[in-house]
């Protein structure tokens, strides 16, 4: 089972991206999926999460301005970002609790994808 994340690029400030993030490998079942970033220089941040059922919780940091949302027949994870800002640069990872077929449930993350905001 791996996660892969798309959708990072360079954009200007008020501009907007959107990441996806899918599992693939044979997942039986997601449970709750979730985005981290990692700034230059800073800790990484939990900046959104969304249930299976669909529920969403965000970082004050991005409310209002990000998005998360799933689809759950395709085991993916979309960030929708919109007026982005400078401090919104970032490598952004998905993370998600995934079952795969015939094993227990487990913690995985993508590979990361980079976005830059430009002033």
């Amino acid at each position: 089972v791996q996660l892969q994340a798309f959708g990072g690029g360079s954009v200007q400030a008020g501009g907007s991206l959107r990441l996806s993030c899918t599992a693939s490998g044979g997942v039986f079942s997601a449970n709750d999926m979730r985005w981290y970033r990692l700034p230059p220089g800073k800790q990484r941040e939990l900046i959104a999460a969304i249930t299976s059922g669909g529920s969403p919780k965000y970082a004050d940091s991005v409310k209002g301005r990000f998005t998360i949302s799933r689809d759950n027949a395709k085991n993916t994870v979309y960030l929708q970002m919109n007026n982005l800002k400078p401090e919104d640069t970032a490598v952004y990872y998905c993370n998600a609790d995934l079952r795969p077929y015939g094993s227990n449930w487990g913690h995985y993350w993508g590979q990361g994808t980079e976005v830059t905001v430009s002033s």
